[in-house]
């Protein structure tokens, strides 16, 4: 097992990366604390994983509580993007009500992307604010979305408008359970491993590179390695800038078109980490376009998304249609749509001076 650490000054948290850890009973009594636990997971996990973990958890003590003492309950919401919504957040409320958990109650949240969002936005609202521990089950969710505390939901007009900033207690990335997880979405994880090359880690895109086939065989070492290497990137940014003010932005290389992307085909064509890649796609070419990258730079983002078999064409919605989605993004400023764009391979800008015409010319190209 890897164990590295997360630390933004007012919360300090393990990320536990290995096999078998979703039975390592030891782990997770150190790890989730408190009596009262509800384990928020999609239909789809908890047909995988929804029993062993209860089993094992409820084969633990906690401190000097018996067992009979330590209540587990579940709320399993449906399964896709198009379900991380406020009405589905409005589930888990429902369900710490009922259970009548209170503040020393833990949410756990068993699965991809999406559940962790919505269990964490749900613990950082209930009664002001309850522990929630991150298990994730997908390669997406180990690589980004379980560390660094955003939560959220989407909203009909854009991804992710409504959350909060709120740090779990722990992240337990169980390797076993990409074992389960379908082709398309280990392939989708792997952009925002991708992701990590292209803005930060010109040696982690060369490695990339060549054990690109070792990753869509579920090579454990490679594996273990991509996601060990993604926390270690993430933990370093996010120590620098929790909030998002300035540095961490660069952690959504490619986002801002793939969200205007996700918007416009309602969430039900692309998964998240397919979304990811084509924007990151479009990113490369505006820096380029720009003169910020050479073509060679462009090309091998091309390159290494093809290996990865994810999409390199992007829909049809139009240039005014993406545009008018971009500007839903959280990075816009005094209505300038700031762009995440490379200047080399491991070095990436956020800004918005950039040429206008340049952007147009991007969009009429990508999405005409």
């Amino acid at each position: 097992m890897q164990t590295l650490q997360v630390d933004v000054g007012h919360s300090r948290y393990p990320i536990s990366i290995g096999p078998g850890l979703l039975t390592n009973r030891e782990l997770l009594d150190a790890r989730i604390r408190g009596r009262d636990l509800l384990i928020v997971t999609n239909t789809t996990v908890a047909r995988l994983y929804l029993a062993k973990l209860t089993g094992s958890l409820a084969s633990n003590s906690i401190a000097s509580n018996s067992i009979a003492s330590r209540r587990v309950a579940e709320c399993i919401l449906p399964d896709g993007e198009q379900h991380k919504t406020l009405q589905t957040a409005g589930r888990v409320f429902d369900a710490l009500v009922a259970k009548k958990m209170n503040r020393d109650a833990t949410v756990l949240a068993l699965g991809g992307g999406v559940v962790g969002d919505i269990a964490g936005f749900a613990a950082a609202c209930y009664q002001r604010g309850v522990g929630y521990v991150q298990i994730p089950t997908t390669l997406l969710a180990q690589v980004d979305s379980s560390v660094g505390g955003k939560t959220g939901v989407n909203h009909s007009g854009g991804k992710n408008l409504i959350g909060a900033f709120y740090q779990p207690l722990a992240v337990i990335a169980d390797t076993d359970t990409l074992a389960t997880l379908p082709d398309r979405e280990l392939r989708a994880g792997l952009a925002e491993v991708i992701k990590y090359g292209c803005v930060w880690d010109p040696l982690l895109f060369d490695w990339l590179d060549n054990n690109m086939a070792k990753l869509l065989t579920r090579d454990v070492d490679a594996l273990t390695y991509a996601i060990g290497r993604s926390c270690e990137i993430k933990a370093t940014v996010v120590a620098k800038d929790e909030r998002e003010q300035n540095l961490r932005a660069i952690l959504n290389f490619g986002h801002t078109f793939a969200h205007a992307i996700e918007a416009a085909t309602a969430y039900k064509t692309y998964l998240h980490g397919e979304a990811v890649g084509l924007g990151m796609l479009i990113a490369a070419n505006l820096s380029h376009r720009l003169g910020l990258i050479d073509a060679a730079i462009k090309d091998r983002v091309r390159d290494i998304l093809g290996k990865a078999c994810l999409p390199t064409e992007t829909p049809r919605v139009g240039a005014a249609k993406a545009l008018e989605l971009m500007h839903m993004d959280k990075k816009v400023l005094a209505g300038t749509v700031r762009l995440v764009l490379l200047e080399k391979l491991g070095r990436a800008i956020v800004t918005g001076d950039y040429s206008q015409a340049a952007l147009d010319a991007t969009l009429a190209e990508c999405f005409a």
